[in-house]
Order: C-alpha cells, then sequence, then structure tokens
C-alpha cells in the first residue's frame, strides 16, 4: 500500500461522514438562498452542485466549501431587476467568472494578507449569531422565511429580532417537539465521551430520528402533523424533461449590453471579497492550521461562477456556513466538498420525495448547535482581552452584519478596522527611545520597515514637538521602503526646519537607500578626548548606572559599532577602567550597556589586584585619563566557591585541582575567608554556603580597593584630590542589578545612592 493509498484510508471515512453533513445542511441553505434572491429554487441547487463539483476539485482548500451565498443575496435580486430576466443575470455571472479569473491570474488573492484578524473573527461570531437568532423561529415551526435567509431585514417584511415575537403566537406543536428534541439529542452527544468518540455524526442521526419522528406525527391533528411548509421542499424533477431540460443557458445576446458588464464587475468583486475573507475565516479555525492560496481559490470561483451562469445557476461563493459545518464534521480534505456535490446531484435527481420528509426544525437544530460554537463566550473573552484595538472592531464587525446583511456588515467592520489602524499610526506607529550618551541625551525615532503615507502625519508631529535644544536621530536601519512625502518632510525639516527652531537632527539608515539624505550623526556616541575631559567621577558614575538599567530593562542604545571602530581607530579616552571577573556571565561592556572606547576591561579571576593588574590600572588612570575605577565581583563566583571549598586542605592547590599555576589566586582570594566561618558554611551547604560565598565576595572587592589604593600611591593621590573615583559593585548574576558599593570616606561625593557595605 503506497503512502497516498494509507492517508487516503485514513481520511476518506472521515470525508464521507463529513460530506453527508454538509450536504444535508446546504440542502436547505441552497433552496432558501435562491428563494431570497427572488429566483428560481433549482437554480440555488445548481449552484451548490457547481460549489462541491467543480471550484471544489480546483480550490486549493481543504476545508472550504462553495455554493451560493446568502451575502449576495440583495446583489442577485438587484441585478436581476435591473437587467429584467434571469437569462441576462446568468451572462453578467459568466462574466463575473471570467473577471475573478483575471483577478487570480494577477495574483489579486494578495488582499487577503490585508483583512484584520478582528473583522475575521467578528465575521466568525457574526455568523454565530445569526444562525442562533434565525433558527430560532425554524426550531419552533415558525417557518415563513427560507431557511438560508441571513439578512435583518426578511422577506415577511419582519426582522431578524421581530421575527423572535411573532414566533411565540405561530408556534407548532410537532415541529417544535422534533426541533427541541433534535437540539437535545446533539448537546447530549457532545457530553457523552462514547458517542462523541463515535465514528457516527450526530447531525445525521438527528436528521433521521427527526425524519421518524415527524413521519410519527402524521394523523395526529394540524397542530402535530409535520406539513410541506415545516419541511424541506426540494423541486420534483419531471422524467419526462431530463437533465439537460433543468439547466437554463444565459441570454447571449445579453452580452452586447453594457449594463451586464456593470452587473458581471458588482458580481465579481463582490463574490471576490466574499470568498477571501470567508477563507481566511474558515483556515483560522482549521484544526490543521493549513493554509489555502487565495490566488488558486480565485481561480477556482471564477472557473465555478462560468459554469453556474452557463447552466442557469447563481453566482457563488466560499460559504462560512457550511465550511464551519464540514470542520465540525470532522471533514479533512476537499474530497468532502466534492462528495456533497455528488450527493446534491445524487439526491436531488433520485431521491426528492424521501429528502422532502425531513423537518426544517431538525436542521434548525444542527445549524443552532453550529452557531453556538462559532459564536462562542472563549471567543469573546479572548477578544476582550487582546484589547480595544481587537475589541472593537469585532463587536462592530458583529453588530453591523447582524443588523445589516453580511456584506454591508463586513464592509462597515472593515471600515472601522481601517480607521483604528489609521489612528494606531497617528498615535503609535513609531518607536521611541530616549537615550543618554556620553555626548548628551538623544531621543531615537526608529522608524517602521515599512513607512507609507499613513505615516506622515506621525512623523510630522514627532519633528514639530521637538522642543530647542533637544536632538532627534532618524533610525531607518530597519526600514525597507519610506514613501516619497516622507522623505520630502524629512529633507525639509533637516534643510530648513530644524536649525531654525535650535534642533539637532541626526539621521542612520539612509544612506544607502535614499537620494539626498545621507547618514549624520551630530551627537558624540563614544568617549573621546573632550568628552573624557569634561566628564567628572560622578557623571561616569551616573552613566553605568544608567546603562545598567537600560540592560535590565532591555532598552540598550543602538550603537553603530562600525563608525565607532572608525573613529575610536586613531586613539582611545575611556572614561572608566573596570576591574571584574573572567566569568562568562559578567561582560563589562553589556552590563553597561557600553560601547567601544567607553572603558578600560581588566578581568581576571575573583577581580584580584595583583602588581600586573594594578600596573594596567595605573596605566588607565594615570596616564590614559580614565575618571572611574570600578571594582566589581559578582555573586555565584566559581573562584570564590573554589577558595571556601580549598581552605584547610591537605596538600597544594596544584594537587588538588591539577592547576600549577592557581595557588596564587586562591591564596590570595583566602584572605577575604574567615576560616571558622567558612567550615560552617561547608558544613551547612545549600543556601547557606551561597550566601556566605556571596558575602565573602564583596569584602573581596571592599579588600581589592584597600589594596589597589595601598599599592598605587599615584592612583590613591588622584582619589584623594578628587580626580578620579574609585568604587566596588557586586554583580547579581540572577537578576542582572549592578550593585555599587559605598566608596567610603575619601570620595565622599560618590556616596549617594550606593548601598552601604555589609562587611566593613
Amino acid at each position: 500500500m503506497t503512502s497516498l493509498d494509507a492517508r487516503l484510508g485514513q481520511t476518506l471515512p472521515r470525508d464521507l461522514v463529513s460530506g453527508l453533513v454538509v450536504f444535508l445542511v446546504a440542502l436547505p441553505l441552497c433552496l432558501g438562498v435562491a428563494l431570497a434572491s427572488g429566483a428560481d429554487p433549482l437554480s440555488g441547487i445548481l449552484a451548490g452542485i457547481v460549489g462541491g463539483l467543480v471550484v471544489g476539485a480546483i480550490s486549493g482548500s481543504h476545508t472550504s466549501v462553495s455554493g451560493p451565498a446568502a451575502g449576495l443575496t440583495a446583489v442577485v435580486a438587484a441585478q436581476i431587476t435591473t437587467l429584467g430576466s434571469f437569462e441576462a443575470f446568468l451572462a453578467a455571472v459568466v462574466i463575473a467568472g471570467v473577471i475573478q479569473i483575471a483577478l487570480g491570474a494577477a495574483r489579486g488573492g494578495f488582499l487577503a494578507a490585508y483583512f484584520p484578524s478582528s473583522v475575521i473573527k467578528g465575521l466568525l461570531a457574526a455568523i454565530g449569531v445569526i444562525l442562533i437568532l434565525k433558527q430560532i423561529p425554524h426550531l419552533f415551526g415558525h417557518d415563513t422565511d427560507p431557511l438560508g435567509e441571513m439578512s435583518f431585514d426578511q422577506p415577511d417584511k419582519q426582522n431578524t429580532f421581530s421575527e423572535l415575537f411573532v414566533t411565540l403566537g405561530d408556534l407548532h406543536t410537532g415541529a417544535m417537539v422534533v426541533g427541541l428534541a433534535s437540539l437535545a439529542f446533539l448537546l447530549a452527544w457532545d457530553r457523552v465521551s462514547f458517542l462523541k468518540s463515535s465514528k457516527v455524526p450526530a447531525p445525521l442521526v438527528v436528521v433521521v430520528l427527526g425524519s421518524l419522528l415527524g413521519f410519527s406525527f402524521d394523523g395526529l391533528g394540524e397542530s402535530w402533523a409535520i406539513g410541506a411548509s415545516h419541511l424541506v421542499q426540494v423541486p420534483l424533477v419531471d422524467a419526462d424533461v431530463g437533465v439537460t431540460g433543468l439547466l437554463t443557458p444565459p441570454l447571449w445576446a445579453a452580452f452586447a449590453t453594457p449594463q451586464v458588464y456593470v452587473a458581471g464587475v458588482t458580481i465579481a468583486l463582490v463574490a471576490s471579497l466574499e470568498t477571501l475573507l470567508n477563507l481566511e475565516a474558515v483556515d483560522s479555525i482549521d484544526p490543521h492550521k493549513r493554509h489555502s492560496d487565495p490566488n488558486r481559490e480565485l481561480l477556482a470561483q471564477g472557473v465555478g461562477n462560468i459554469t453556474s451562469g452557463l447552466i442557469g445557476g447563481l453566482p457563488v461563493t466560499s460559504v462560512i456556513i457550511r465550511s464551519s459545518v464540514n470542520i465540525q464534521s470532522g471533514g479533512q480534505t476537499k474530497l468532502s466538498t466534492i462528495i456533497h456535490g455528488v450527493l446534491l446531484v445524487g439526491c436531488v435527481l433520485l431521491l426528492p420525495e424521501l429528502l422532502n420528509r425531513i423537518p426544517l426544525s431538525a436542521l434548525a437544530a444542527i445549524l443552532l448547535v453550529t452557531g453556538f460554537k462559532l459564536a462562542s463566550p472563549k471567543l469573546f473573552a479572548a477578544m476582550r482581552k487582546a484589547g480595544k484595538t481587537q475589541f472593537v472592531p469585532f463587536v462592530v464587525t458583529i453588530v453591523a452584519i447582524v443588523f445589516t446583511d453580511l456584506l454591508v456588515g463586513i464592509v462597515i467592520g472593515l471600515v472601522n478596522a481601517t480607521a483604528y489602524i489609521l489612528y494606531s499610526n497617528m498615535r503609535r506607529p513609531l518607536r521611541r527611545f530616549q537615550e543618554r550618551h556620553v555626548g548628551g541625551d538623544v531621543l531615537r525615532i526608529e522608524l517602521a520597515n515599512q513607512v507609507s503615507f499613513l505615516s506622515r502625519a506621525a512623523i510630522a508631529k514627532v519633528l514639530d514637538e521637538a522642543p530647542a535644544g533637544s536632538h532627534l536621530m532618524l533610525d531607518a536601519s530597519g526600514t525597507d521602503f519610506i514613501d516619497d512625502d516622507v522623505l520630502q518632510l524629512i529633507r525639509t525639516f533637516q534643510d530648513e526646519t530644524a536649525s531654525a527652531r535650535g534642533v539637532t537632527l541626526s539621521l542612520k539608515g539612509f544612506k544607502d537607500h535614499y537620494d539626498e539624505l545621507d547618514d549624520t550623526i551630530q551627537f558624540v556616541d563614544y568617549s573621546s578626548r573632550e568628552m573624557q575631559s569634561m566628564l567628572s567621577p560622578r557623571d561616569v558614575l551616573d552613566i553605568l548606572r544608567e546603562g545598567n538599567a537600560r540592560f535590565r530593562a532591555g532598552n540598550r542604545v543602538a550603537r553603530d559599532l562600525t563608525r565607532q571602530v572608525e573613529r575610536t581607530a586613531p586613539a582611545q579616552f575611556p572614561m572608566a577602567a573596570v576591574l571584574s571577573c573572567i566569568d562568562s556571565r559578567a561582560p563589562v561592556e553589556l552590563l553597561f550597556d557600553l560601547g567601544l572606547g567607553d572603558v578600560f576591561s581588566v578581568r581576571i579571576a575573583g577581580n584580584i589586584a595583583r602588581d600586573k593588574v594594578i600596573g594596567s590600572l595605573e596605566y588607565s588612570c594615570i596616564v590614559a585619563g580614565a575618571k572611574l575605577l570600578l571594582v566589581m565581583g559578582h555573586t555565584s563566583c566559581g573562584a570564590v566557591n573554589a577558595s571556601i571549598d580549598l581552605l584547610g586542605i591537605e596538600g597544594s592547590v596544584t594537587e588538588a585541582t591539577g592547576c600549577s599555576n592557581l595557588d596564587p589566586l586562591i591564596e590570595e582570594l583566602q584572605r577575604s575567608v574567615p576560616v571558622e566561618a567558612a567550615m560552617a558554611a561547608r558544613q551547612a551547604g545549600g543556601d547557606d554556603k551561597r550566601r556566605f560565598a556571596d558575602d565573602v565576595a564583596r569584602m573581596n572587592v571592599e579588600r581589592t580597593i584597600v589594596g589597589i589604593r595601598a599599592a598605587s600611591p599615584g592612583i590613591d593621590k588622584l582619589v584623594r584630590e578628587g580626580r578620579i573615583g574609585i568604587v566596588g559593585a557586586m554583580y547579581d548574576v540572577h537578576t542582572g542589578l549592578v550593585e555599587f558599593l559605598s566608596p567610603g570616606a575619601d570620595v565622599p561625593a560618590l556616596e549617594s545612592g550606593m548601598a552601604p557595605s555589609k562587611t566593613s
């Protein structure tokens, strides 16, 4: 058995079941849409057959089911009246199909990617709400309107809500019993595990039992007997006419009439919009999350409408109700769609009398349950949680569809969602970062990947609001397209407005893509000679503290490292020297959000200060002019833990570790370890030992600072004169926080905001 045969063996049974259920639901809907459109009932069935066989075969969608759509009823009725005959209308359907094929070939399906998800989910929920409201009358035997009628204003001059009150005075006992029993059966089926997992579809059982129950009411009187008005009414085919006699060709002379082409364009645009929206909606509820090619779908719909127009059928589109039933019935592939088309052909030709025994109330129960699943409370809760920009268009779409019709409601939903998009573009189309560079504060405006004319107003607002003396940077590093209107706005501000208002404007990411706009950085973003000379020890400490805050918040400054390489190549003037540990989790430049040329970095296990290290620090401060000397330890330090574990061992560190050069380092660290406390901590283990090791790391930082000043008269002199600062810090590897320690009385100007020593 091939893999294809194996897959078919797995999916075919479920597709057969799903196709059967979709057929049972689609049959009355096809008839209802035709009646609501003012067309012959058979035209709706023909459209359903075409949707199943023709569109189903060509479409790439696994779950979408096509046929006559309730959303087109108003358009169909209006065009039949305008063109004067149904045959002339069929010519317009053929033209619409040709236009859809052209749209598909031109890859017009890309529009589907721009439908807001709030509108798509609103469409699903609205269909669910309408199914519930529209099927309640049919459930109780009030069948004055076609089962597939979905508009707010109904053919019987009532509306969706007034019909509910009229139903109270027009109950049919037999139909109501069948409907309520069917509804109860469906709800119970989903709650009984062995029934829910059964391969027998609940809707099929409901139709069979409902038909048998309705049949048993015959002879019980008018209030119980379910008459033809409460049953499916499939047109009976005259055997003498033959199959070809059922088909109605278009009026060929109508192709010479301009109005027919206007009607064709109207049908093509409306049907394509509804198809693309329904396709997106169906894909969103597909349990396998498969994606359907919208261009192929337009081609399939075009061929389907040409076929339907040539044989006397209504226009076809992807239909959300049938597609939802298909998914909920377990349909796996597009074979279920084709099967439903085959059943429409066979049963309409061979078994119309049997189909005409199905109570509409049983079908109404199936559609009611489908409606509850589409408009589930979980969907409303999820959209509410998503925020106002998602929830408002979602609700507007639902309300608009319920109170108008499918087409008008979708347009209103799209307009509302578009308004929110425009509003969001106006308010927050840009990302803003207030950055602290060594040369001063800069407001960096990060442009989006695509900057259309919709962003022009927001960018203009940012530029206009820049106060005198401020510095802006427009960052287009991640931008692929900028509209010409926006480029002209930036050019004008750069050349004329900025200098007049005292605003400094820097540009980044423009150089290689946009004429007349070169990258221009007008602030110092690295430690230069001028910056180094202007900074005080307090300034440098503040820069480090603010950099660590950015690191922890994930708001690191966007640095042009290539530019910094070029600018720092001739000479270096770092603002600080940092003595830290070699631990891989403690890279100084990252922890303080620094760039190239900003700090000297000396890294050694345990951040100890031996003679060669002190020599490096002396050069950093005495010769190269660094304004701050920072000694930084960290929590969970491996070197400190080793010094505790190796305390008091027999033999040498080399013998214990195999590292022949580790003895001096461990011995230096052990000078900061209280012996008795270390033994107690080693014995206690766990959190007690970890806390003790962190305290030792802190003591080691303080001891190192004292040792540096004692071993280097030059550094000590600079500290006493206030020309440099020397401070300690502890980096927490768990939180990312750098805690600065009080440096003592020698540098009082740096004490503010520092943590006092816990061990001094």
